[in-house]
């Protein structure tokens, strides 16, 4: 098959319509992963009877086109037309189809109706033949160019039988080769549609919520990453894939809550891990609690270890003693009378938890 993309013309006579699938009309990018099949579909059509076909083109991150997938109708009469493809790695692809017109479908159909009937054998042979020919100088020289031309030249033969000749270039071996290389013209390319290609773990994955805290010992009752790292052979025993772990910030002590999201917080209670930031620091710092930075990256490694991935809770939310606060008050909403509004999911109130204000000048 062919991997050269042929000139295309931007509006042609086979226009292509309604190409899927796409996102936005094109202005996000379908998703897939890493060997994972999906079906691209379009409307093609033309005016009058003559045969249309189409075809998809995969482009890698790297901008090379890959070989054509051909198209087939998905149900006659609906010009809907529709191929399966298979990305082959991550990144950024784009694919775009291609439609064009089948002058040698065209004459297959006109000659299995006028040669049986005796209707104009001579000259029907004689296009087929003309077709036939500039078909093959699109086929690499070799068995299968030679297989292309020996047809021409039975059907060229007028000492033979007119079904003879037509036989020829009906055999399963030109219909073969002529899938691959087909003769194309008035060939109309759609825009290219963009295309996330993601690992595979992308699509699906075993997740575990881990409290590294919870993993403590009774002479040292909160955890560090030490210690919650001899739990993770268990985890990747149980057929998990990623442990999550939520925020490992420093957490602020105002209005910290005790259990039960309780206001009255004694001084053994260790807060809840989205109230994120204290003078200790923010989302750039670990709870000293839980170890320090190099802790953390051996908890990781062991992970890896394991064939676990570590995913991190990224809550873009403070608590009120949170660096930002202080620095950048102008981050956050505020109530007529100056204070700093807190989360709320009435009746529920998080008085430790103050949320960033997204439409916020966050220039500074």
């Amino acid at each position: 098959m062919s991997s050269t993309p042929s000139p295309t013309a931007v509006i042609g006579r086979v226009p292509v319509r309604d190409v899927r699938p796409a996102v936005e009309y094109g202005r996000r990018p379908a998703k897939a992963v890493t060997g994972e099949t999906f079906q691209v579909t379009a409307t093609v059509f033309r005016e009058g009877h003559d045969a249309v076909a189409a075809n998809v083109v995969l482009t890698d991150p790297e901008g090379r086109p890959g070989p054509w997938t051909p198209m087939r109708e998905l149900a006659p009469g609906t010009d809907r037309w529709g191929a399966e493809v298979t990305p082959g790695a991550p990144g950024r692809w784009t694919y775009h189809v291609e439609a064009w017109s089948d002058p040698v479908a065209t004459w297959r159909h006109t000659a299995a109706i006028k040669l049986p009937a005796g209707i104009d054998t001579g000259l029907v042979l004689e296009e087929g033949a003309e077709l036939h020919t500039r078909a093959a100088a699109g086929v690499p020289e070799g068995p299968e160019r030679a297989t292309v031309l020996d047809a021409v030249r039975v059907m060229e033969d007028d000492s033979l039988p007119v079904m003879t000749r037509l036989a020829a270039a009906l055999t399963p071996e030109v219909t073969e080769v002529l899938s691959r290389h087909p003769l194309r013209e008035l060939v109309t390319s759609s825009d290219p549609l963009p295309l996330q290609v993601e690992r595979e773990r992308a699509l699906y994955g075993a997740w575990y919520e881990f409290f590294p805290r919870s993993e403590g010992t009774p002479e040292q009752p909160h955890g560090t990453f030490a210690t919650a790292a001899r739990r993770l052979p268990a985890i990747a025993a149980m057929g998990f894939d990623v442990v999550y772990l939520p925020p490992i910030h420093p957490i602020g002590t105002t209005f910290r809550k005790g259990p039960n999201n309780t206001l009255t917080a004694g001084p053994d209670d260790v807060g809840v891990p989205w109230a994120i930031g204290s003078p200790e620091g923010g989302h750039d710092a670990i709870h000293p609690a839980l170890g320090t930075l190099d802790d953390f990256d051996a908890f990781v490694a062991r992970a890896g270890e394991l064939g676990l991935e570590i995913a991190l809770d990224f809550a873009l939310q403070c608590s009120p003693d949170h660096p930002w606060v202080h620095k950048h008050p102008e981050w956050f909403h505020h109530r007529p009378d100056g204070t700093i509004a807190y989360a709320e999911n009435p009746p529920k109130k998080y008085q430790d938890i103050y949320p960033i204000a997204f439409d916020a000048d966050m220039d500074g």
